[in-house]
């Protein structure tokens, strides 16, 4: 069974930067395309970068340049390094794993599994 697990969250200013993780386990996480979405309140959940099996990333257009996905599949952990973090960027942000299509629609369906979601808080 597939298990994700985030942590990373907070809260920081305008500008500044966070380190979000994601512990996989229950699955050969080596294998799978992995993704980090974020849904703020009242709005649609976002997809904001994957990383397929090989190391491709993908990130949405809002946060390139200032995001960066990266995994390490020895210690089974997906990472999203965020800098230069905007208010608008407050949401809970969720990792993804998906292991038969590496796309941000593949990742962002309800066949993906979830992990529970860490907060970020922005303020200006």
């Amino acid at each position: 069974q597939v298990r994700l697990v985030e942590s990373g969250g907070g809260s920081v200013q305008a500008g500044g930067s966070l380190r979000l993780s994601c512990a996989a386990s229950g699955y050969t996480y080596s294998t799978y395309c992995m993704g980090w979405f974020r849904q703020a309140p009242g709005k649609e959940r976002e997809g904001v970068a994957y990383i397929d099996s090989d190391g491709t990333t993908s990130y949405a257009d809002s946060v390139k340049g200032r995001f960066t996905i990266s995994r390490d599949n020895a210690k089974n952990t997906l990472y999203l390094q965020m800098n230069d973090l905007k208010p608008e960027e407050t949401a809970t942000y969720y990792c993804a794993a998906e292991g038969y299509s590496c796309t941000m629609v593949a990742l962002g369906s309800d066949k993906s599994s979830w992990g529970q979601g860490t907060q970020v808080t922005v303020s200006s």
